[in-house]
């Protein structure tokens, strides 16, 4: 019988099926960090239940961690205490720890990819929402809650409903500026916030057949953003060249014998999907949010529709917007390029072959946060701090950072941040902050001119 990817990967891992009821998944590798764990361990330790298989668990600090000046001691007195307690936790237990400053450290859905943890065909699981990162490399990856936690903490199961399976075609050749951002992010103006709840999405076509590894991972990463469970794109020559020679990747016959694996993995002809929606790429183009949430999106030259619902009006008024109203010219006082959508290495090679030779905008305030120390590293090798530092932009050190404010990268009250995160929620880059969420390029462009622009006219 043909299979999807996920069915494949999905089956290969039930450990128990309750007669038409859950299943019994087996989770291959649990991602942590120093927020959503501490209260699983404490579960635990109450209950007198070790941690079952601390070898198949990794944690990193990430979320509330300061961009600055990481040597010091941590000022803000509950970031200090989540990490120390992670470190406890993980010292207690056996786990590897990427903490604060270690050279493998970064933000969970960055770091876990670039050192060859994620591989295809694996299940994977964080205590965070944006796990669907990891689908990009044919995985069952999704984000679980404190009580999940400690469930696979003790069992290295979970106890699941299997989601039903949407496919999102994207065929043709992607315009000029268009990025993977872009993509997602007209995906999701197109079906809504809602479309993917109860399902895990498998992207397909030649778009996302000719984008990076990188690319795949900004792509995932959102599939959250429409309701899905999480997104998978299945694995081919590009994964397989990705993951090659990575920290904790195989190596030598066992890499080509897990190759020989991967191959089979992506769905067969002929296998049916629960819902399925088509897109052409020709249709696509640099796109903005003018909302508050992530469906709330229009194409760099339209104008915000007209709705009539409460919550859309709700919504405009918060971002102090008018429906018909056009983005483009829309003076912008803070830019932040980061978060595990867009800090990987590919995103800032974009943005420094935009900035070079150019400056800030003196009404701007320009953040960029690597997603990893690694990411930093290359930064620095590539040659593209100089570029941002001449130009004005701050470079910072790895973390969530202004995404979510966990830190004290927070937008000011009323301030618009065209931001390459993930989420603009009310309040999401600190209270009252208005987030306009786009691709790099997009950012880099507002950046420099202190306004959003139509990039499309600044390409050569």
């Amino acid at each position: 019988m043909a299979k999807t990817l996920f069915d494949k990967v999905w089956d290969a891992h039930v450990v128990e099926s309750i007669k038409a009821g859950p299943q019994v998944l087996y989770i291959d590798k649990h991602l942590i960090h120093e927020v959503t764990s501490p209260q699983a361990f404490n579960e635990l330790e109450e209950r007198g239940i070790p941690i079952f298989r601390p070898q198949q668990i990794i944690a990193t600090a990430d979320h509330n961690t300061p961009t600055q000046n990481q040597h010091l001691p941590v000022k803000d007195e509950l970031s200090r205490n989540q990490l120390a307690q992670l470190s406890t936790n993980c010292k207690k237990n056996n786990i590897t720890l990427f903490a604060l400053g270690h050279k493998y450290n970064g933000i969970v859905h960055v770091m876990a990819p670039e050192l060859g943890i994620t591989q295809p065909g694996m299940t994977m699981v964080c205590g965070d929402s944006h796990t669907s990162t990891h689908g990009a490399f044919g995985t069952i990856a999704f984000g679980i809650g404190t009580s999940q936690v400690a469930q696979v903490f003790a069992s290295q199961c979970l106890l699941l409903e299997k989601p039903k399976s949407l496919r999102v075609t994207v065929n043709g050749k992607l315009k000029k500026g268009v990025l993977p951002k872009d993509v997602i992010l007209y995906i999701i103006s197109k079906l809504g916030t809602n479309s993917g709840t109860g399902y895990f999405c498998e992207y397909a076509g030649d778009v996302f057949e000719n984008m990076s590894m990188e690319g795949r991972m900004t792509v995932c990463n959102m599939s959250i953003e429409m309701g899905a469970r999480g997104g998978m794109i299945a694995p081919d020559n590009t994964t397989f060249e990705y993951i090659k020679g990575r920290e904790f990747a195989p190596k030598g016959s066992n890499f080509e014998k897990k190759v020989a694996y991967w191959k089979t993995l992506p769905t067969d002809k002929g296998a049916t999907f629960d819902k399925e929606y088509c897109f052409d790429a020709e249709d696509i183009e640099p796109m903005v949010t003018y909302g508050t949430n992530p469906g709330m999106g229009i194409k760099v030259t339209e104008t915000i529709p007209t709705e009539n619902g409460t919550s859309f009006k709700k919504s405009l008024d918060y971002m102090d917007f008018k429906a018909g109203e056009v983005l483009v010219n829309k003076p912008i006082n803070y830019v932040f390029i980061g978060s595990c959508t867009n800090s990987r290495i590919e995103d800032f090679r974009v943005a420094a072959e935009f900035i070079k030779g150019k400056q800030k905008a003196n009404n701007v305030t320009a953040w960029l946060v690597p997603g990893s120390k690694q990411v930093e590293a290359q930064i620095e090798e590539e040659g593209l701090k100089s570029i941002f530092e001449s130009a004005g932009f701050q470079l910072r050190q790895p973390g969530c950072s202004a995404c979510l404010a966990m830190n004290e990268d927070k937008i000011p009250q009323g301030e618009y941040c065209v931001s390459t995160s993930n989420r603009n929620f009310e309040g999401r880059q600190g209270p009252g902050a208005r987030t306009i969420l786009a691709s790099p390029l997009m950012a880099a462009a507002t950046a420099i001119e202190g306004k959003i622009i139509d990039i499309t006219k600044h390409l050569n």
